[in-house]
């Protein structure tokens, strides 16, 4: 666990432990590190889990598939964030998603009752991983809000610029990268892709955005 520490003093679940206790701290919750392939199952759906990831390197994409197969997806995880944590905590007896790594992967699982347990040794940074933890899942609220944003939008432009623009502010720039190609972003969006591809040749010819591939200017 050890060579992991690096990547762990980087993620907002630890912010304001130290990194002695952090090193404790995996040891009291029996966290545990497991190495994925890309486009390898993690979670599939109709799983039961106890425990939620983090992604110590790589990235990992959260599914939905509807009855006829339609792919959705739902959000993008990366270095440093976690997933599967509403689902640990609510105590979902089936997930509803599915997760999927979209790269080589190194991911730590933590059992949530271990973290919202106190250990035997009472150990001061138990209450400070709660507090981080309830502050992630209000984030992860925010977000999910603005994808709603996105997707409710009527048409494919609409929710093309929606998104686009709220690339851009992230970024504090016009000119961004996106982390989606063309297939992803239509799952994303929950649009067909060549509609969205047409759209977006036809906000090129209007002088509204320039792209080359998952680059994209505003203009």
């Amino acid at each position: 666990m050890r060579k992991y520490l690096g990547a762990l003093k980087s993620v907002p679940l630890f912010d304001g432990i130290s990194e002695e206790d952090i090193q404790s701290l995996m040891t009291c919750l029996m966290a545990k590190v497991i190495h994925y392939e890309k486009n390898q199952s993690v979670l599939m759906y109709g799983d039961n889990t106890n425990h939620f990831g983090i992604v110590l390197s790589g990235n990992v994409q959260i599914i939905k598939e509807d009855y006829y197969g339609n792919r959705c997806i739902v959000a993008r995880i990366e270095e440093g964030m976690l997933f599967a944590e509403t689902f640990a905590f609510a105590g979902i007896k089936k997930l509803p998603v599915s997760v999927i790594t979209t790269t080589e992967s190194d991911l730590l699982f933590i059992d949530y009752r271990k973290l919202i347990t106190s250990c035997t040794e009472a150990c001061s940074f138990h209450s400070r991983i709660i507090y981080n933890m309830l502050h992630i899942v209000a984030m992860k609220n925010i977000i999910l809000s603005q994808k709603i944003e996105f997707t409710s939008k009527r048409t494919t432009r609409e929710k093309l610029l929606s998104y686009l623009w709220a690339e851009a502010q992230k970024a504090g720039c016009n000119t961004f990268t996106i982390p989606f190609n063309r297939q992803e972003l239509a799952d994303y969006l929950s649009v067909d892709r060549s509609a969205m591809s047409a759209e977006l040749c036809k906000l090129r010819d209007d002088k509204m955005i320039k792209f080359n591939k998952n680059l994209f200017e505003l203009l």
